[in-house]
């Protein structure tokens, strides 16, 4: 097996057990990035001089026996994460020349603990898509292909395609993702990989480019569960920098992988056998439960009858957000400049070159549902149905342990096939928009291929603060799935 294929979990073993160096491991990601990156797009700045001299430090702690969990570990991080001494773009035009000169909290944990960054990942605008179309540095390429169709070029799932699109093909062992309606686990089912958004509060957002406050947070990416808790064990925490960051204890996320669900209650939720979904995504969330009955586990089926409400809540709180939050963009303060014969005049500019369609629509969205006579019809109502939505999940936990579903209704897309209708591009995040308004924490785990030879994912919907249940379920699944398959473009005999 070659070195970019491993999990992290063994190329730490494979580090401590000197059968390799860091540099070693660093420099056949970084080398992988060279050369499929310009076809794939999935880093926006590569690293590689300064991860080739942090693996060499790396290497130093492993000589003295004083490595760290993620010591010699090559990961990217999405392009939302301020990253000192680094550009830091959002893919924007309007950070396009940004270099902070602080570290985000999740980047500098990820750091104390030995990681090494091999680049700032690709993703839509402001984290704002379902498709990894929207980025001011271009479209990334899901290196997934349909059977018999190696020119189509698939998209790889938004906002955090780019870190999706890095793991699967072997350019990263794991990257950081942010997710605000789908934005971690949308992609990693796209891409056969596992994505895992914590609960909200538990990884801090200090230092994490905001789009929807109240919704944003950061997780792991990577290519198994046991990956994921060995980066969320590094990432979560408090931090009382971010004043929505819980202060709670850490759990040994790892010891969760693998522990019997003998007992477990999984509930089945009616309202996500929507309309659109697809038969082999249908016939794999079944399969799913199957795996689970064998596992031990006790099959409920429940309700949420505010889902249907999702994901038109969704569209008025998080717009709503982003129009505040991207109001600091002006050109005076933040961002690029363009220059005009007024302020009125060089706010215009600045914003017209700065922002993307997908941005725009957005803010113009969120003013609209936050001016004088709207806000109580449109933005507390939606707040008000906020509420209930987490109050289903809530009576829905006091009959089950945890809740599977499918992540998303479809495998992934081709590039331009629902582009041209900003609906259809919403409506990929319909499942996994509701757990995110509730703030709960989710994860996708590949369960196998669909009958064109694309990844299908399931998703578990836990309790608050309670990723330990998702994980010993995850395992389960990923187990029992045994989805060992690679995409056709990867590190490794690349086409």
């Amino acid at each position: 097996m070659s070195l970019t294929e491993l999990t992290i979990a063994d190329a730490a073993a494979g580090l401590r057990a000197r059968k390799f160096s860091a540099v070693e491991l660093v420099r056949a990601h970084t080398d992988a990035i060279t050369a499929l990156n310009p076809r794939l797009n999935a880093y926006i700045t590569p690293t590689a001089d300064a991860a080739l001299q942090a693996a060499s430090h790396a290497d130093e702690a492993l000589a003295k026996n004083e490595a760290r969990p993620l010591t010699g570990i090559p990961l990217g991080i999405k392009d939302l994460f301020c990253t000192s001494g680094v550009r830091t773009t959002a893919a924007s035009n309007i950070l396009k020349n940004f270099v902070p000169p602080y570290e985000s909290t999740v980047t500098a944990n990820l750091l104390r603990d030995g990681a090494v960054f091999v680049g700032k990942t690709n993703l839509d605008e402001f984290a704002m898509g379902s498709a990894n179309i929207t980025s001011a540095f271009g479209p990334v390429e899901n290196p997934w292909k349909r059977n018999g169709d190696a020119e189509t070029k698939l998209v790889p799932g938004g906002s955090s395609g780019g870190s999706a699109a890095a793991v699967a093909a072997g350019l990263a062992m794991g990257a950081t993702g942010t997710d605000t309606g789908g934005s971690i686990r949308q992609p990693a089912a796209y891409c056969g990989i596992v994505g895992l958004k914590p609960t909200y509060g538990r990884c801090s957002r200090f230092g994490t480019i905001a789009y929807a406050s109240s919704l944003d947070q950061a997780g792991p990416m990577a290519r198994s569960v046991r990956d994921c808790a060995i980066m969320l064990q590094s990432m979560a925490g408090f931090d009382p920098r971010d004043s929505t960051s819980v202060n709670c204890d850490v759990p040994d996320y790892s010891a969760a992988v693998g522990r019997s669900l003998k007992g477990l209650k999984v509930g089945i939720p009616a309202e996500y056998r929507a309309e659109g979904l697809s038969a082999e995504i249908e016939a794999a969330w079944q399969q799913g439960i199957e795996w689970l009955k064998a596992a031990g586990c006790e099959i409920v089926d429940v309700s949420l009858p505010h889902t249907k409400y999702g994901l038109a809540t969704y569209y008025i709180v998080a717009p709503a957000e982003c129009s505040s939050n991207l109001a600091r963009y002006d050109g005076l303060r933040f961002g690029e400049r363009v220059p005009g014969d007024t302020l009125d005049a060089m706010y215009e500019a600045t914003r017209r070159a700065g922002f993307g369609p997908e941005v725009r629509r957005r803010i113009m969205m969120g003013t609209y549902v936050l001016s004088a006579g709207y806000y109580d019809a449109y933005y507390l109502k939606a707040q008000k149905v906020r509420s209930l939505i987490r109050r289903d999940f809530t009576e829905s936990f006091q009959k089950v342990d945890v809740l599977l579903t499918p992540t998303a209704p479809t495998p992934a897309f081709a590039q331009g096939e629902k582009t041209d209708d900003p609906v259809q591009m919403y409506l990929n995040d319909i499942f996994t928009v509701p757990a995110s308004m509730a703030g709960m924490p989710a994860m996708s785990v590949p369960v196998g291929l669909g009958a064109t030879g694309l990844p299908l994912g399931l998703q578990l919907i836990g309790r608050p603060f309670d990723e330990e249940t998702l994980l010993a379920a995850g395992s389960a699944l990923e187990n029992a799935a045994g989805f060992t398959h690679r995409p056709a473009i990867r590190a490794e005999g690349a086409k």
